[in-house]
Order: C-alpha cells, then sequence, then structure tokens
C-alpha cells in the first residue's frame, strides 16, 4: 500500500465551502481513494493542532459555523489518519528546516515523508515550489 504524508493544508479543503477553497476538487478526490483503501495517510501530531486552527480562522472570518468547524474536526478525526509523535521526528524536521530555510512545523511533515519513504501532499503551493525538486513533496494542484 502506498504511503502518503497528509499536510493539514489538504484536510482543510475537505470541510470549507467549496466556493471559497481552491483545489476542492484535487482534495476531495484524494479522500476518496483513501476511502477505497488504495492508499494510507500519515499525519505528524502536529497536524491536529494547524487542522484546528485553520478551522478557527474559518470560524473567525464567518466561512463556516462554529458547529461545523466542531463537526469538521470530528468527521476528520473519524478517518482513522495513522498519527506519528512530533517528539520522533523532531531532529530531523530541524535539519531540514536549517538546511531548507522552512519552518520547523513544515519540516516535521518533511520528515516524516522521508522516514515513511512517503510523499508529503501539501496545498501550499509556495512550499512546495521551495521544496519539491530535493524532496519528497508534492502539490495538491498537480496530484
Amino acid at each position: 500500500m502506498t504511503n502518503f504524508v497528509l499536510d493539514a493544508s489538504v484536510a482543510v479543503k475537505w470541510c470549507l465551502p467549496e466556493r471559497d477553497e481552491p483545489l476542492v476538487a484535487q482534495a476531495t478526490a484524494l479522500l476518496q481513494r483513501y476511502a477505497a483503501g488504495e492508499f494510507r495517510f500519515l499525519i505528524p501530531d502536529l497536524f491536529w493542532a494547524e487542522f484546528g486552527n485553520t478551522m478557527w480562522k474559518a470560524v473567525q472570518g464567518a466561512r463556516i459555523s462554529a458547529r461545523g468547524a466542531v463537526i469538521s474536526c470530528s468527521l476528520v478525526r473519524e478517518l482513522g489518519l495513522s498519527v506519528i509523535s512530533n517528539a520522533e521526528l523532531l531532529e530531523n524536521a530541524l535539519e531540514l528546516s536549517l538546511m531548507h530555510e522552512r519552518t520547523v512545523h513544515d519540516c516535521l511533515y518533511v520528515a516524516l515523508a522521508i522516514q515513511s519513504s512517503a510523499t508529503m501532499i501539501t496545498a501550499d503551493e509556495r512550499l512546495a515550489n521551495a521544496l519539491a525538486a530535493r524532496l519528497p513533496v508534492k502539490w495538491l494542484g498537480a496530484f
């Protein structure tokens, strides 16, 4: 089975109104393939804080209701994503961060991709453009 490291930026696409979100179709297709058992999603435990914070911002910006945000969190949690502790990834993430001048937050996902021989999928085009040539990072729009 193929493993993909799922960036929180992709998962929020499943929950926010399509009119406000680019790449929803690509994110939904990815989720459908996951649900069909075609591959497995891996996430660092930082994913939950980033996902929750993005949903909080969406509520503050009136893009989703508070109830909708809470329900979205529950639905994504129920997907059974494979969670890896940040502590297991920290040293490698810091090294990647220093080497590629990216945040440790972003590099936790990249470190997990390297450790698990997977590809990280992100909706952050700038991040993908900065790292994809050297590291296993792919932009959602190219998936």
